[in-house]
């Protein structure tokens, strides 16, 4: 049994307008929209796994975010397009503190944090996403868990990281990064994971319990996804089987 990631999911006080920043960042398309969501999938040949999805969150961003994508790029020449690119779209250069790095920190128009990494070996064949990056106490604890919630194994560790990678070799990695700062405020980016079809949903739920996660109350009502919070609180959903 497992579950398998899905989406990540990101809060927006303006849906359509922050998908169409993402759209055309990434070069994905539009593939769903109505008043509560709007989903941006990738193109077959760029080797994500999983959409991203803005749905409508009235509250403003307090704090910087604890999960944030990473982009790839292939060259200096190609990094230095690539924040052109971002700004035209309507970011902008961002300080959290980072200081003589080589990636380039950058906020989506809604704030929410995004890097555009310097070319690496391993982010090569990502496609456009190098990587979902989760600020962690414990990296590698956090990792074990999300090992066994997505089916993607642990493939690096050093004293301050743990990276999965899904089986495929497609799409981008699953990193966890130490901060010393633990979760304190909603996550305004989360992950969405699914039984696949055939599995059991509460069966799933069940396991991910017994892994270490609990369930929590966001205001979901009756939706038929769960709403759980990981080991260190991030906030995530198990969807229905699919």
């Amino acid at each position: 049994m497992s579950t398998r990631l899905c989406n990540v999911v990101v809060d927006a006080a303006d849906p359509a307008a922050l998908a169409r920043f993402w759209a055309t960042l990434l070069d994905w398309q539009v593939t769903h929209e109505d008043a509560e969501e709007v989903e941006v999938t990738a193109p077959p040949d760029d080797g994500g796994e999983f959409e991203l999805v803005f749905v409508h969150v009235p509250d403003p961003k307090v704090t910087k975010n604890r999960v944030h994508l990473d982009l790839a790029s292939a060259s200096p020449d190609h990094q230095t397009a690539q924040v052109t690119h971002a700004l035209s779209a309507g970011a902008a250069r961002a300080d959290i503190g980072q200081r003589n790095v080589p990636w380039v920190v950058m906020a989506d128009p809604e704030g929410n944090e995004f890097c555009v990494l310097e070319s690496r070996p391993e982010y090569l064949t990502t496609g456009a996403v190098a990587a979902i990056v989760i600020d962690a106490l414990d990296p590698l604890r956090l990792a074990e868990f999300w090992a066994a919630a997505t089916g993607w194994p642990v493939v690096g560790t050093t004293e301050s990281t743990a990276s999965l990678r899904s089986p495929t070799g497609r799409g981008p990695w699953l990193e966890f990064v130490r901060d010393e700062h633990p979760h304190e405020t909603k996550n305004r980016v989360h992950l969405d994971v699914a039984p696949f079809l055939e599995d059991d949903h509460w069966a799933e739920v069940t396991r991910l319990l017994e892994l270490g996660a609990r369930k929590i109350d966001i205001g979901q009502d009756s939706a038929p996804w769960v709403v759980m919070a990981d080991p260190e609180g991030n906030e995530f959903c198990v969807l229905i089987p699919r």
